[in-house]
């Protein structure tokens, strides 16, 4: 790091031949050398003058970007400004500049960039392959979805008809026993679908959730097999009617 002082005539002396400070006002300023050999005052140094905002041409493939950034920003705060342009979080972006990757902390003027500089973008490769996986798996949950939906419709026939059957028995009506057997038989064609679909996420709980509907439907069939077997079949019988035969007329014979 280099050193200079500053007399009050503006010019700049050797920190070795300064003057005594009762004959000149010295400031001490602190310079460090950049990237190219420029000479320029070290960053952290109280200044009074703002740093300029520099107009940045962005090339993101076929696409192309012209964002604002302060001259002192890092390139990692650029990836912060592009998110909002291009989706892509900062860290899925790699940021090259003069053929070569930057890294977050890096200030852009330090490395030269310019008003109207052209700064490439480009998509992380991991992040890409990430971003797929994503996709299908958000596809594949989705799938998932639908197959159980659709099982969950067949289940509430299927519950509504272990109602009714359940209700016959309770007020005493026999039911016929292939009418359950039939049910549960259709009950764990459902449970198969249940069985043979892939989930994951949040269809994992709904797959689970209809299981139970399932399992309980046929517990309850199981126990009204019982139930049915136990009721005894109403006999009708019939009321049979009498009637008392009409009254007989005396039948007269006429003689000649």
């Amino acid at each position: 790091m280099l050193k200079r002082r500053s007399n009050s005539y503006g010019r700049a002396r050797d920190s070795s031949n300064t003057a005594p400070s009762s004959m000149s006002r010295d400031e001490e300023v602190a310079w460090e050398m950049r990237p190219g050999g420029m000479l320029v005052q070290k960053r952290g140094e109280k200044s009074d003058v703002p740093a300029p905002n520099l107009r940045l041409r962005i090339a993101f493939g076929a696409l192309r970007y012209e964002i604002s950034a302060a001259s002192q920003s890092t390139f990692g705060e650029l990836k912060k400004v592009l998110t909002a342009e291009t989706g892509l979080q900062p860290g899925e972006q790699r940021l090259l500049f003069r053929g070569k990757e930057r890294e977050n902390g890096e200030y852009l003027d330090m490395w030269g960039v310019k008003d109207r500089s052209k700064v490439i973008l480009i998509q992380d490769p991991a992040s890409i392959e990430r971003r797929a996986d994503e996709m299908r798996r958000n596809a594949k949950i989705q799938s998932a979805h639908r197959a159980i939906s659709d099982v969950s419709v067949e289940v509430d026939k299927l519950a509504e008809q272990v109602s009714a059957i359940e209700k016959s028995i309770s007020n005493g009506v026999k039911v016929a026993e292939v009418q359950i057997t039939t049910l549960i038989e259709m009950l764990m064609r459902q449970a198969i679908k249940l069985d043979n679909i892939s989930a994951e996420g949040d269809a994992v709980a709904s797959k689970t959730s209809q299981g139970t509907r399932v399992q309980k439907c046929v517990e309850s069939l199981d126990a009204l097999k019982i139930s049915n077997a136990n009721v005894k079949p109403v006999v009708v019988t019939t009321k049979w009617e009498t009637f008392d035969p009409p009254p007989t007329t005396p039948h007269w014979e006429f003689f000649d």
